[in-house]
């Protein structure tokens, strides 16, 4: 009988006749909270009718019976559709059970369906075979004229395979009642005109076999005992959604138990899928089936995780792991990092880092892959830390001293930014402390070494350094050797220093400035190519000498770490080229051999000559003065020298030749006279200790230039200013 829908009209009307002309043959519904309505004569009012109905209508359907996600198994890659009473199969390629079909074909048995915490219900298993040839997909329908219940379910080719391979599908489970027929329709996708209909009645449940267990933990078996009877194969299993799994060798036995005798079962690992199952010796017996681990804490320990295979498929930016395991297992994965490549060392959590799981695949992106940065699986009240199992690291990070300055060696792999910043150990922690410098290497540019440059402000302190461009990043923790050995290159660094501001102050005295002439000192930014660590060493020491002996406010990227790393290395040359135009000041640009070199490079590269870095000061500062000459024909403000013996006038570009240029040391006056903005001093006035610093530095430069020296970062200073 169809139920009409409410408010349908006379169709409607129609329907509430028939309804009460039928009613007496069925007799009166029993309904609670309704008595029994007295039918009236026909032609009278249908008012207890109505009421009737309308209760029918309120009353809240049968509850079904949960069902676990059905699964589809194929030949080849697939995916699965179902209608919507029915949970979306999950498909995978995998060997369909028993031998392979002869297409076409259709087969229908009945299986048990056991869910956990329910009973056992059945269920029936279809396994069909099609020749592949010009479809791309099946469908199934099924039929229980019994209930008038109905589904569908369609299984889909993922990708072209070559071949004409038959496809072997089988598909777990559609379930339905014990003693019912069903009726199964095989269709192709699209259609070549092959049907095939099946129709098979479930079999009538049956008590299964009995048997006795017990768990004998010494010796990892389980212990059946048959009764006196028929006898019994009996076996261990792994329980998965629908059917019992058998263990891998060699664990995996099946036995024929005589009634009245008992056999001993061992297992390999103790996990909650572990079951017991007991069947008659004859064909299609009926099974019974025992799984007495799945509340014992003991099944959720260490062998839990010992069953489970971690297959690692982490790649440049995402950490991936795919877990085979015994049981269905489904546990929650989150990020932690070690501080030592040890099984027994801790594993701090990372907040918010829970990784998205589909088919026990495990995924989440922005993460810096590292040996020591690992997933930690939690299930039940157990869990288990699993590492990249790569060893080799994207970018490695070393530590040197020199001075009261960090040098941070980087050499990196892949395109990437790394920040750093100085901590203080305590309380067996290290925070990092502003400011942050960071380093990048950009897309275009190929493997090599970074540098980056940390002032020391406090002797003892350490360096945090991490991946900056990445959400999930472990930070490595590097402290410089305070040896003895150290400790005496820092003491001589200490006495170098000293003697330095003792050569300037007798160079104060030897060339007294008026007073007047160094309050006007003008600001001079120093530029500069990081040729070598000597080279380096001479830009700084012609900075103390402009600062200290001409009153100039020098402005040197390499005493302003703190503002560099702050504020960024494009930002603050931009800064201070604003700075020194309004306070009339010079830009003063050391030229080399290196500088020619990088100028050649920048001028060729991508983007048209503009940096192709964000912390290429250099090229910046070439973008800069390139503007400069186009806008005005010439660089107001700019200045150029060279060291005689580290370059040649050949070695400065025709476009920057227009610039005023000095020629180191036999120009030192004239260059001192133009920043001064009068007449160029005298060489007694220069006689000092001073020129005699900027010689030596000079020859060590040189024969360091004769002898192949090679060339690095950003080093730091032997000196800078007070107050920086």
């Amino acid at each position: 009988m169809r139920r009409g829908r409410p408010g349908a009209g006379s169709r409607h009307r129609r329907w509430e006749r028939s309804w009460a002309a039928e009613l007496p043959a069925v007799g009166c519904p029993v309904l609670p909270a309704v008595g029994c309505p007295v039918l009236p004569a026909m032609g009278s009012p249908l008012r207890p009718v109505a009421l009737v109905v309308a209760v029918l209508l309120l009353l809240p359907p049968p509850a079904r019976p949960a069902v676990p996600r059905p699964r589809v198994s194929a030949n080849f890659d697939c995916r699965a559709n179902a209608d919507s009473a029915q949970t979306r199969p999950r498909c995978r390629r995998a060997a369909p059970a028993g031998p392979p079909l002869t297409p076409p074909a259709l087969l229908l048995s009945t299986v048990r369906l056991c869910q956990p915490s329910l009973p056992c219900q059945p269920c029936l298993r279809v396994r069909m075979a099609v020749p592949a040839a010009g479809i791309r997909g099946l469908q199934l329908d099924f039929l229980e004229p019994g209930s008038n219940r109905a589904g569908w379910l369609q299984v889909w080719r993922r990708h072209r395979a070559p071949g004409n391979v038959p496809w072997q599908v089988q598909f777990d489970c559609f379930p339905a009642d014990s003693g019912r027929r069903v009726l199964v329709t095989l269709r192709t996708i699209p259609d070549r005109g092959l049907a095939i209909s099946r129709s098979h009645v479930v079999a009538i449940e049956l008590q299964g076999p009995v048997f006795t267990h017990t768990w004998l933990p010494e010796a990892r078996a389980i212990e059946v005992a048959v009764p006196q009877g028929p006898a019994l194969l009996v076996r261990l299993c792994h329980q998965l959604a629908l059917e019992c799994e058998e263990l891998p060798q060699p664990f995996h036995r099946q036995l024929l138990v005589p009634g009245g005798h008992h056999v001993s079962l061992p297992y390999e690992f103790l996990v909650p899928c572990l079951c017991v199952e007991a069947s008659y010796p004859h064909h299609d017996s009926l099974r019974t089936k025992r799984c007495p681990f799945r509340e014992r804490p003991d099944a959720y320990g260490p062998e839990l995780w010992s069953s489970v295979h971690f297959h690692d498929y982490s790649s440049k930016d995402q950490m991936a792991m795919v877990l085979s395991a015994s049981c269905p297992l489904h546990p929650r994965a989150t990020l932690c990092w070690r501080e030592v490549a040890a099984e027994a060392a801790p594993c701090h959590d990372v907040p918010n880092s829970t990784a998205s799981e589909e088919e026990q695949a495990y995924t989440l992106d922005n993460v810096d892959v590292h040996p020591l940065l690992c997933f930690k699986f939690s299930y039940g009240n157990s869990s288990h830390v699993e590492c990249p199992h790569r060893t080799d690291t994207a970018w490695n990070v070393s530590l040197s001293a020199r001075g009261l300055q960090l040098r941070l060696h980087l050499t990196s792999h892949v395109p990437a930014s790394f920040s750093a910043a100085l901590c203080q150990r305590r309380a067996g922690r290290c925070e990092p402390e502003a400011p942050v410098y960071t380093v990048t290497r950009p897309e275009s540019s190929a493997p090599g070494e970074l540098a980056l440059l940390l002032p020391v402000q406090v002797l003892g302190s350490c360096v945090l350094v991490w991946r900056s461009d990445v959400r999930f990043a472990r930070k490595q923790l590097l402290c410089p050797d305070v040896s003895h050995r150290h400790f005496g290159l820092l003491g001589l660094a200490l006495a170098l220093g000293l003697v330095l501001t003792v050569l300037l102050l007798n160079c104060r005295n030897t060339w007294r400035m008026p007073s007047g002439a160094a309050a006007r000192g003008r600001p001079v930014l120093l530029l500069y190519s990081p040729d070598s660590e000597e080279h380096l060493a001479l830009v700084c020491a012609l900075a103390e000498l402009l600062r200290v002996c001409l009153g100039c406010e020098v402005r040197l990227d390499l005493w302003e770490a703190g503002g560099v790393g702050r504020s960024g290395a494009l930002p603050w040359l931009y800064a201070q080229r604003r700075h020194v135009g309004r306070e009339r000041g010079t830009v003063l640009l050391l030229w080399s051999r290196g500088s020619s070199r990088l100028f050649h490079l920048w001028r060729g590269g991508e983007g048209g000559g503009e940096p192709r870095d964000a912390h290429d000061v250099f090229g910046a500062a070439m973008a800069c003065l390139q503007g400069e000459l186009g806008a005005a024909g010439r660089g107001r403000g700019w200045v150029l020298v060279y060291f005689s013996r580290l370059c040649s006038p050949r070695d400065v570009p025709r476009p920057l030749r227009p610039l005023p240029t000095y020629r180191l040391p036999q120009e030192l006056p004239a260059l001192l006279g133009a920043l001064r903005g009068g007449p160029p001093p005298s060489r007694r006035h220069l006689r000092g200790r001073a020129k005699g610093l900027l010689l030596r530095l000079l020859e060590a430069e040189a024969g360091k230039g004769a002898a192949g020296g090679g060339s690095g970062g950003s080093p730091g200073c032997p000196l800078q200013p007070a107050g920086t």
